[in-house]
């Protein structure tokens, strides 16, 4: 190798330094920024010629520097894959998790705004009446009891159908963000294929790619196969959400309003009336919640509207099968004291129908208005096996199981993105010491390659100004 070639050589050396020095400077830019994957400078060693034009080259000779093959994104498909699985997890029992918490706070149980209260208070009239028949301020009070149940229970009904309608809302939401996310990534696969075929870097494009990619799987516990020219297909339910620079839009199907008894569901635009069984996800934790009930195996929400009509529907029939046997003070028998309206679901229909104490039948048939055996009768029925107290209190315990139960699953599935994005992080994300390192590393080689610079620059200055002058 010529003197000048030492040249080459040391200024490919200062050029592979400063890419070095590049590339960490970036990493360092870029430490806090969502979703970004350091890189890395490769470096390989430039073989020395065995021949100039068509004569070998004799003797030992050194290479000829170093050169930069490829600046090298450090990121892994299987931690990127964990972690996808582990959003898709994680997303689908938190939506669930915020929901039956969501519920169980709305019964206010236990607690003075329950309806366990509130049936109690209900019961207490009637024994207090039954205990001083003929007293119209303990008649008016059953009255009052009655009207207040029947409207927490309407209430009751309302709060979960408002909750079901909201969750409703944000499924649709999530649907848009799915598209949205999908179109953005068919975008980026046509970008990273036509950088890639120019011989580009498309390394900040195919972060913005992986981090939409986890995005959808959050949402949809997308999945990702790789094409092998630089896209990537999306997968939602073993179907492409995402076919390079195609996109298959999602719609979300059904009902709009609660205790329809229909389902709500996810399809394809292009197949409507084929739902699509999502695997996991913050969607489809939302349209299990939103599923119709089916004897408590169905969606939380709409088995809460069920329990609420099924508690209204127990009430009117076991009090007003006892009330009318009953006569009022004026002698009427055959009363109800609820009545549910028709076309309306019960919670909703449920009112009580005497408009005064002259219509509450307290007493049995000619035992006179002093009698309060049917109201001792009727206070009888919050404490029956099977009555609706127990029906009611089965029903929150459930529900507080189910939350219980759904609030562990949660945080395990939490606990297993924050191991999987950790693992991730620790190879993909960008730590400040090693690039410190890196930096100082680059810098050094760098001052090494001037250094080398210097050393022939004196060499050719004393071969092109000093030979023949030495001795003289």
């Amino acid at each position: 190798m010529s003197t000048f070639g030492g040249l080459s050589s040391s200024h490919r050396a200062l050029t592979a330094a400063r890419t070095g020095i590049e590339v960490a400077g970036q990493n360092i830019a870029n430490v806090k920024t969502p979703g970004y994957t350091r890189q890395r400078a490769e470096l390989a060693a430039v073989p020395a010629p065995a021949t100039i034009g068509l004569l070998a080259v004799p003797g030992a000779r050194p290479g000829q520097g170093v050169a930069v093959s490829g600046i090298a994104r450090l990121s892994d498909e299987v931690l990127n894959e964990a972690v996808r699985e582990a959003s898709a997890a994680s997303g689908f029992h938190a939506v669930r998790r915020d929901a039956l918490e969501t519920l169980e706070t709305g019964l206010n149980e236990p607690g003075p705004n329950g309806l366990s209260a509130g049936m109690q208070e209900f019961w207490a009239a009637w024994q207090d009446l039954g205990n001083s028949a003929g007293d119209g301020a303990a008649a008016a009070v059953v009255l009052e009891q009655g009207a207040t149940l029947a409207s927490r229970i309407a209430d009751g009904y309302r709060g979960v159908a408002s909750q079901w309608q909201a969750l409703r809302k944000d499924a649709a939401t999530m649907v848009d963000e799915v598209n949205h996310a999908a179109e953005r990534v068919a975008e980026l696969n046509d970008a990273i294929r036509r950088t890639t075929l120019a011989g580009g870097q498309p390394d900040e494009l195919l972060d913005e790619r992986d981090r939409l990619a986890a995005d959808l799987a959050s949402i949809a516990g997308g999945t990702v196969h790789d094409r092998g020219d630089g896209t990537v297909d999306v997968l939602v339910a073993g179907n492409p959400v995402v076919t390079g620079s195609n996109v298959n839009r999602l719609v979300l199907a059904g009902p709009t309003t609660a205790g329809t008894g229909a389902a709500v569901s996810v399809e394809w635009e292009r197949r409507p009336g084929r739902p699509i069984d999502l695997d996991g996800g913050e969607l489809a934790g939302a349209v299990s919640m939103l599923a119709p009930a089916a004897g408590g195996a169905g969606g939380a929400l709409a088995e809460a509207l069920a329990a609420y009509d099924g508690l209204a529907t127990a009430l009117a029939d076991r009090v007003n099968a006892v009330h009318r046997t009953g006569a009022t003070p004026g002698g009427a028998t055959g009363l109800d004291f609820f009545a549910l309206d028709a076309g309306t679901p019960p919670a909703l229909g449920l009112r009580i129908v005497p408009t005064g104490v002259d219509g509450i039948a307290a007493a049995l048939p000619g035992s006179g208005a002093l009698d309060g055996t049917v109201a001792d009768r009727i206070a009888g029925i919050g404490r029956e096996a099977g009555g609706p107290d127990e029906q009611w209190a089965g029903f929150v315990a459930g529900v507080g199981i189910a939350s219980g139960a759904e609030s562990s699953r949660a945080e395990v599935a939490a606990l297993g993105l924050v191991s999987a994005a950790g693992r991730q992080q620790s190879g993909a994300g960008v730590d400040l010491d090693e690039e410190n390192l890196a930096l100082v590393t680059a810098q050094t080689a760098y001052q090494g390659a001037a250094r080398v610079f210097t050393a022939i620059d004196e060499m050719l200055d004393v071969l092109i100004n000093r030979t023949g002058l030495v001795g003289r």
